[in-house]
């Protein structure tokens, strides 16, 4: 079956509205993680979020879309076109093209807003705001907006979602179903998720320190990832070089619990595992591993664990980016995967950010600055989301 290549990139976050943007932000560790400014909340000031650094307005300037439409389809937008132009193929028309996204939370930042005046008076509110309040509508607004029509799927697996959408489009590649696939994930703030996060007790209310001894919880984040995913075919009439191939994707499951992770990492465990597996590599072949790495105590002792396991003594550089883009759930995964293709085309291992205690059980420590000229052939992203669905995906030099 044919390779997988990633031949366009595209990403907002709380740290800047494009990848250049991006990149300037880790080189000078500025984190994106603040006060609550733009979800209308009565956690602001209590709870630091990293939150898009732009308002609606902004957003639908950079978009295109109408700023009336879900925070959550302007974000994921800005972050596709910015990954299709930068792909350089043109009209979505010349081959056939998909685009598979994933979110948790839909347009619930209008819907949410529209039940409290509606629960008060049925005849009150604007249905315009509950439109779109399903996770599909959001995908279905950004490839209107792309001009995709050939494939358009949504993928909604909690913290996952966005790897297993790229993880989908590699397959519907390999198996000469699409040879374009723009693929990726998308969230914005809602007060369900920050409300439901708070009532499980793993909000950290100072910025998290993902794989510290003293990590107390996860920050929430919103933005969104995408990749332009092509097949071989595809590579031989573009204008410019892939960044990398896609050589390995894994989903497990260990079926432990609603939300928490099984003590021992067995998901995570077999996500990695299956991934080397499929792309044909050792554990020792891994340069960086961009880890899921939350700060919660039990997601962090958990991926902890799976990667003593499978590395033994040779762990590889590795760091939690969530420390700068702060958890942004659904499109976690595919944010993750951006920054894992940055890492091996500018050869550069970023920073975790906040961490200053070695985890007692485990006897290695994320990289805590920003390096440069690094050795970075393969990258191993991990994403491991509620309900015990981990995906582990891995980028490789061409």
């Amino acid at each position: 079956m044919t390779e997988v290549y990633v031949a366009g990139l595209g990403i907002i976050s709380a740290i800047g509205t494009s990848v250049n943007e991006t990149l300037s932000s880790f080189e000078q560790h500025r984190t994106g993680i603040d006060d609550i400014r733009f979800l209308d909340t009565i956690y602001r000031g209590q709870l630091p979020v990293a939150e898009v650094k732009l308002s609606n307005d902004q957003l639908s300037a950079l978009s295109g879309l109408p700023e009336n439409v879900s925070r959550t389809a302007l974000l994921s937008t800005v972050a596709a076109k910015e990954a299709w132009v930068d792909a350089g193929i043109g009209s979505p028309s010349k081959f056939r093209t998909g685009f598979i996204s994933a979110n948790s939370v839909g347009g619930m930042d209008k819907s949410e807003n529209f039940f409290i005046d509606f629960l008060k008076d049925a005849g009150s509110g604007d249905l315009n705001d509950v439109k779109h309040h399903e996770c599909g509508s959001i995908t279905e607004l950004t490839a209107d907006s792309l001009g995709i029509s050939d494939h358009i799927s949504t993928i909604s697996t909690a913290c996952s979602s966005s790897a297993n959408a790229i993880f989908m489009a590699a397959r519907l590649i390999k198996h000469n179903l699409l040879d374009v696939v723009v693929a990726g994930g998308c969230d914005s703030m809602a007060k369900f998720t920050l409300n439901g996060f708070n009532t499980l007790q793993i909000l950290d209310e100072e910025h998290c320190k993902p794989f510290d001894e003293n990590r107390r919880g996860l920050n929430l984040g919103e933005g969104a990832g995408y990749v332009v995913l092509v097949s071989e075919k595809v590579v031989q009439q573009l204008h410019k070089k892939p960044y990398c191939k896609l050589s390995g994707y894994n989903n497990a499951n260990d079926a432990y619990h609603q939300t928490a992770s099984s003590p021992d990492g067995t998901g995570s465990y077999l996500a990695m595992k299956g991934a080397l597996e499929k792309a044909g590599l050792q554990p020792e072949d891994i340069d960086y591993i961009n880890l899921h790495g939350t700060g919660t105590q039990n997601n962090d002792h958990a991926e902890s664990t799976a990667i003593s396991r499978l590395f033994s003594s040779k762990v590889p550089k590795m760091s939690s980016t969530k420390s700068f883009t702060g958890h942004t759930l659904g499109a976690s995964g595919a944010i993750e995967a951006v920054l894992s293709v940055l890492a091996i085309e500018k050869e550069i291992i970023y920073p975790n950010a906040n961490h200053t205690t070695t985890m007692k059980e485990f006897g290695y420590t994320p990289v805590k600055v920003f390096l440069k000229n690094q050795q970075v052939k393969h990258v191993l992203s991990n994403s491991f989301g509620f309900g015990g669905n981990c995906s582990s995906l891995i980028f490789s030099k061409i």
